[in-house]
């Protein structure tokens, strides 16, 4: 796992590529009701596009760890609302702000300026 200062790099690397590459165009993948690559059962909002190549994941004896990223012209409470409606029909539970609880899973919600766009980080991680 990357330590403090590396996740730090990596995170800046991540905002600079994505202002560089600017907000998501709309496009079929934009549109379409999708899923999360590294979370097969994490539905991708209708205007948000994953970034490709940004996430990470970790399997370890105790769970899983997975980082992905999406953008596009919405806003974070749409994506709030999206997903607060969304999850628990996936069995996730509310737990505070951005937060949701699974079968010992924790899914939180991350929201960046991306250059125009808004960049929602998805970060699981084992309770």
């Amino acid at each position: 796992m990357p330590t403090g200062r590396h996740r730090t790099f990596l995170f800046a690397a991540l905002i600079a590529a994505l202002a560089l590459a600017g907000p998501a165009a709309p496009g079929p993948r934009a549109q379409a009701q999708g899923y999360v690559a590294e979370v097969e059962d994490l539905p991708l909002m209708p205007g948000l596009a994953e970034v490709e190549g940004a996430g990470v994941v970790f399997d370890k004896p105790d769970g899983r760890i997975v980082e992905a990223y999406a953008q596009g012209r919405v806003t974070r409470e749409a994506v709030l609302a999206f997903y607060r409606q969304a999850l628990p029909q996936l069995g996730w539970r509310a737990a505070g702000g951005a937060a949701f609880r699974r079968e010992g899973e924790t899914l939180s919600l991350d929201f960046l300026d991306g250059g125009g766009a808004l960049v929602v980080r998805f970060t699981l991680v084992p309770r």
